[in-house]
C-alpha cells in the first residue's frame, strides 16, 4: 500500500511518503509549486526542506497559480483582490468570509483549498505516485465541518482510505514510535494555530497480519490536548498595525496593495529578529510615491507579543495540558521530551517560555517544518491510537416560554470513546400539534479572543483575553439529521420522547429516540455525525 501524508498548513504545506526501500519518511518536492525552505537555525538538522507555500492566485478566468509560483512572482502584492492566503485557517475555524466574485466565478475558502489539494494530488501522479491511502493532519480544535470536508475531498480524489489525525498528535507519534514507552509533549505553533498534544506509546505487541505473517505494532495513547487559534499570520498583522499607529496611518489609507507589501515586510522582520536583535526593511509605493521604513528590535517585538496576549495564550495552553495530565497521575517531571514544531515556535520569546516550563534539556527543535507530516506516517506502525473528544457536545433546545435557546450537555470534552451518555434526555414539543422533533446537536468550544485598546496617540491602554463558549451546530453538515416523527402529534407540556446518546469505537455519534406516549422506538442508534 502506498501512503501519503499531507500536512495542510496555514503558511506552508508539507507532503511526504514512506520510502519503500528505507521505510523512512521522505518529504516530496512537487515541481514548480514547491520551494526549498532554507534555515540558518543551528538546532535544526535538515536545513533545506521542500514545502509548498499555501497560496493561491486567480490569474485568468478559471486559471489558478499556486504555491511557490505565487510567492516568487509576488503576485499577491500586485493584485491583492485575486490573492488567497490563510484559507486553511478559515476552514479549520469554521469561519466563512465573504465569497469573492472574480471573472464571473465565485471563490470561497472551500473551493480555493480544494483546488490547492487537487493540484498537489496531480503532482503526485506526475511523479508516478498513486496513493492508496492519504493521511491528512488537522488542528486539535478543528470543527466537524472541516473534518467532513477532508473526507469528501478524499472521496472525490478516488483514494481508497483516508485517515485524519491531530497535527500535534502526529508529531508526537513520529518521535514516540522511535522510543516505545516514552511520554512526549508536542507544542505545534504554526501560521494559524497553536496545538499541544501529550502522547504516550506502549511497547510493541504481536498482531497477526495474515496466517503466515505477524507484525509487531505499538499502541499509542493521547493523554492531554489543548489549542488556540493564534499564529504567525496574526503576528505579521500586529507588526504592521503597530507600525501604522506609529506613523499615524491605517490599513484603509495604505490600501490593499500597500497592506500586502507591508505584511510581506513584517514576515521578514519577524524571521530576522528571531535570529538577531534588530532588523530594518523598507518599501517604496510607486503608485502613491510614499516610502515606508519598518524597524523592529527584539524587545519591541516581544512587547507586541505580550500585549496581544499571544504569550498568555501559550501559557494557558501549557497549563491546561499539565492540569489534564496531573489529573491522570502524570506530573511535569514525567514528560521526557518536549518538541517544538512550526515556524512560530522558533521565535525566542515562544521557545524561552516553553524552556522555562520544562528546562532546556527536555526541549527539542529537530524538525519544526516536517515533524507533523513525518509523524503522521507513524500511524502505519501503530495498531491503535487511544484518543478522546476535544470539544464538548450539547443539544440545543428552543424554550417557547423564555423565547430563547437552552443547551443540554451530552458529552464533555476529554471523555474517551466508545462511551454512552450517563442519563436519558427527556424532551417536549415546542408548539401544539408538532409532528416531529429534530435533534439540533453541536460542538461547544471554549474560544479565547484578545482585545487591545489604544488611546488617540496610538498607545496601548489595556489588554484583555476574553473567553466565551461557541456552539457550532452539526446540522450545517451534509450529515444525516436525527428527526423523530410523532404519531399522534405532540401536546404542549407533556413529556414526549426520551433520547440516549453514545459514541462508538469509530467515533460516530449515535442517538436512540423512544416515544414516551406510544412506547415505540422512533430512532434506533441513528448516526448523527463522525466526531473528531
Amino acid at each position: 500500500m502506498t501512503t501519503v501524508a499531507i500536512d495542510f498548513g496555514t503558511s506552508n504545506t508539507v507532503v511526504c511518503i514512506l520510502n519503500p526501500d528505507t521505510q523512512t519518511p521522505e518529504t516530496l518536492r512537487l515541481g514548480e509549486i514547491s520551494r526549498i525552505f532554507k534555515t540558518n537555525n543551528p538546532s535544526i538538522d535538515v536545513r533545506e526542506i521542500p514545502v509548498v507555500p499555501t497560496l493561491v492566485f486567480v490569474k485568468n478566468p478559471g486559471e489558478l497559480v499556486l504555491g511557490e509560483e505565487v510567492r516568487s512572482q509576488r503576485l499577491g502584492q500586485s493584485q491583492p483582490d485575486r490573492f488567497f492566503k490563510a484559507f486553511k485557517r478559515d476552514l479549520a475555524a469554521d469561519f466563512q468570509p465573504p465569497a469573492r466574485n472574480l471573472d464571473g466565478e465565485t471563490y470561497t475558502p472551500e473551493s480555493v483549498a480544494e483546488q490547492f489539494i487537487i493540484t498537489i494530488w496531480k503532482q503526485l501522479y506526475q511523479q508516478n505516485i498513486q496513493p492508496d491511502k492519504v493521511i491528512f493532519t488537522v488542528p486539535v480544535g478543528a470543527f466537524e465541518r472541516y473534518l467532513d470536508w477532508f473526507r469528501d475531498l478524499a472521496e472525490s480524489l478516488g483514494v481508497e482510505e483516508v485517515q485524519l489525525i491531530d497535527e500535534s498528535t502526529a508529531a508526537a507519534l513520529g518521535y514516540a514510535v522511535q522510543s516505545p514507552g516514552s511520554l512526549v509533549l508536542v507544542v505545534d505553533f504554526g501560521g494559524g494555530t497553536l496545538d499541544l498534544s501529550l502522547v504516550r506509546t506502549m511497547p510493541p505487541s504481536s498482531v497477526k497480519n495474515s496466517p503466515s505473517q505477524t507484525l509487531n505494532l505499538m499502541r499509542a495513547e493521547v493523554l492531554a490536548k489543548s489549542d488556540a487559534y493564534v499564529g504567525g499570520e496574526d503576528i505579521d498583522i500586529w507588526i504592521v498595525e503597530d507600525y501604522l499607529r506609529q506613523i499615524g496611518s491605517s490599513r484603509a489609507e495604505v490600501g490593499g496593495v500597500g497592506w500586502q507589501n507591508l505584511l510581506e515586510i513584517a514576515e521578514k522582520l519577524k524571521i530576522q529578529v528571531s535570529q538577531v536583535n534588530e532588523a530594518k526593511e523598507s518599501w517604496f509605493d510607486d503608485e502613491n510615491f510614499m516610502s515606508y521604513e519598518l524597524q523592529l528590535n527584539r524587545d519591541r517585538f516581544e512587547e507586541i507579543l505580550e500585549s496581544r496576549q499571544l504569550l498568555e495564550q501559550l501559557r494557558e495552553a501549557l497549563d491546561e495540558v499539565l492540569s489534564i495530565a496531573l489529573g491522570k497521575g502524570i506530573g511535569k517531571a514525567d514528560i521526557e521530551q518536549v518538541l517544538l514544531v512550526g515556524g512560530t515556535s522558533l521565535i525566542p520569546a515562544v521557545s524561552n517560555l516553553v524552556v522555562s516550563y520544562f528546562g532546556r534539556q527536555k526541549v527539542k527543535t529537530d524538525k519544526p517544518f516536517e515533524a507533523v507530516a513525518h509523524g503522521a506516517l507513524a500511524l502505519t506502525q501503530l495498531v491503535s491510537v487511544d484518543d478522546y473528544l476535544r470539544h464538548s457536545y450539547a443539544i440545543r433546545l428552543w424554550e417557547p416560554y423564555a423565547k430563547a435557546y437552552a443547551y443540554s450537555p451530552i458529552f464533555s470534552k476529554e471523555i474517551k470513546y466508545p462511551c454512552e451518555s450517563s442519563e436519558e434526555l427527556t424532551l417536549q414539543v415546542a408548539i401544539e400539534g408538532q409532528r416531529e422533533i429534530r435533534l439540533d446537536i453541536g460542538e461547544v468550544a471554549e474560544v479565547s479572543q484578545a482585545e487591545v485598546i489604544f488611546n488617540e496617540k496610538g498607545q496601548m491602554t489595556s489588554s484583555l483575553l476574553n473567553k466565551h463558549s461557541d456552539f457550532r451546530s452539526l446540522e450545517s453538515h451534509h450529515q444525516q439529521v436525527c428527526v423523530a416523527h410523532l404519531n399522534p402529534p405532540g401536546v404542549l407540556g407533556i413529556d414526549r420522547v426520551s433520547v440516549s446518546f453514545e459514541v462508538d469505537e469509530r467515533r460516530v455519534l449515535l442517538a436512540t429516540v423512544r416515544d414516551l406516549v406510544t412506547g415505540e422506538v422512533l430512532v434506533a442508534k441513528g448516526a448523527i455525525a463522525k466526531l473528531q
